[in-house]
């Protein structure tokens, strides 16, 4: 019954014993001795030399920690004098651990923490950690992301640091998630892109180390000021009037200023609440400068409906002339960021792109800084973007060449009756698809 416990063949089981949270067993191999030096290459000149016990780290069984020690044989070589051991093929002999544990490993460091599967096992949480690593380096190596087009890049908050998101705008997916946003990092990463000549338009924030990156690295695409990112100055000067009016108004309307914000917040051709529509209008009435900038405010969202540059910069100008000097201070951010931003935010209405996926961004930052607790920044990179249920594919129509009974011919090739044996084989591979992420988010399988 021993013999068959740990499902490994090559394995004798010699001991076996059971605590509370463990077995523990003692091993032979049942392989055959070698038959040449491993370190010189002479056959059939070898002798024992001793054995050292030696402690691998298996599967959990029952819920309790598995622990193999192996008495592993030593053999020295007559002709060299060097010595090595047997070869123990079900083991990691670097990680001290069985080969079915590294892959159990493996798969579980994209659902658990490093400490809670260290615990777990038995082993050192540096262990898990640098079986990790390596599992990523694989799944990189192996997973070829496309690029399309039109490039987005983008930032979350994410475990006490600003991180840049890399994304597929057109395709509305993730492709990378960088540990920082600066500069030289966003340059690294673009210089490693195939077919970078292909993109032709991105997408981003006003965040300069991202503009300069792209100027270096990809001087022939177009900037695109992300269109979220500018008429959201256009709500945080409207919110620094609300603020400033809280001062003139009782305890009771204060909370209810606050409770209301988000009517102020929302376009009026959204409001289709009638009681929406009420409080905008008694705010605003009571508070003229706040009913100005709301005004200014849709105006200012208007600009993004215009159907040419030139349309576009004449509802800017226009709209620039009218604020009054009392609000001009509110709006300075959103003034300044036009100034500085002007070719790129108006290169907008040229090539109307935009990181449409942002309500989704959103939603993925506050997600993974809930499960983040406890993760590090690797494990959920890995998990958003190596988790093949997220990734957005494309199958691309491709023939194998196949053996057919009257020679080797393409499919083409082939009379209508003997049309079998091949099959769709290429797939493209565009990032972790941002629709598929939330829906994983919304039902809890994130």
């Amino acid at each position: 019954m021993l013999t068959n416990m740990l499902n490994l063949p090559k394995l004798k089981i010699l001991y076996m014993e059971e605590s509370e949270d463990d077995y523990r067993f003692l091993v032979e191999t049942t392989t055959p001795s070698p038959s040449y030096c491993i370190k010189c290459g002479t056959v059939s000149n070898l002798y024992k030399h001793g054995k050292k016990k030696q402690l691998f780290y298996d599967l959990p069984m029952h819920a309790k920690r598995v622990g193999i020690y192996v008495n592993r044989q030593r053999y020295k070589c007559r002709e060299c004098s060097e010595t090595f051991f047997e070869n123990l093929p079900d083991m990691d002999v670097n990680r001290s651990v069985t080969n079915r544990l590294i892959s159990w490993i493996q798969r579980s460091s994209l659902e658990k923490t490093f400490t809670s599967i260290a615990e777990e096992i038995g082993v050192d949480e540096k262990t898990v950690r640098n079986i990790f690593n390596d599992y990523v380096a694989e799944l990189e190596a192996q997973t070829d992301f496309r690029i399309s087009k039109w490039l987005g890049s983008d930032e979350v908050h994410l475990l006490k640091n600003y991180r840049c998101v890399i994304t597929d705008v057109e395709n509305k997916s993730v492709i990378d998630i960088l540990p920082k946003r600066n500069k030289d990092m966003v340059i690294s990463y673009l210089s490693k892109l195939q077919d970078i000549d292909k993109i032709e338009l991105v997408a981003m924030d006003m965040w300069n180390p991202y503009k300069s990156a792209v100027n270096t690295v990809i001087p022939h695409a177009k900037i695109v000021i992300d269109k979220f990112h500018v008429v959201k100055l256009a709500n945080e000067a409207l919110e620094k009037i609300r603020k400033a009016n809280r001062q003139n108004v009782s305890v009771k309307e204060r909370r209810q200023l606050m409770r209301d914000r988000y009517v102020l917040l929302t376009r009026r051709k959204d409001l289709n609440d009638f009681d929406d529509q009420i409080k905008l209008q008694v705010w605003t009435d009571k508070f003229p400068l706040l009913g100005q900038a709301y005004e200014l405010k849709e105006q200012f969202f208007d600009i993004y409906e215009a159907e040419s540059f030139k349309e576009a910069n004449k509802l800017y100008q226009n709209w620039l002339s009218n604020i009054p000097k009392e609000l001009m201070t509110y709006f300075e951010d959103l003034i300044k960021s036009m100034n500085n931003w002007e070719e790129e935010i108006f290169n907008y209405f040229n090539s109307p792109i935009t990181n449409a996926y942002t309500e989704s961004l959103n939603r993925l930052i506050k997600t993974m800084n809930h499960v983040g607790r406890g993760y590090s920044f690797e494990a959920l990179r890995a998990k958003i973007l190596f988790t093949q249920g997220y990734r957005k594919v494309k199958n691309k129509k491709k023939f194998k060449e196949v053996e057919v009974t009257f020679g080797k011919l393409l499919p083409d090739q082939f009379p209508i009756w003997a049309q079998i044996g091949y099959e769709w084989v290429y797939e493209e591979i565009y990032g972790a698809d941002f629709s598929t992420l939330t829906k994983a988010m919304e039902e809890g399988s994130f």
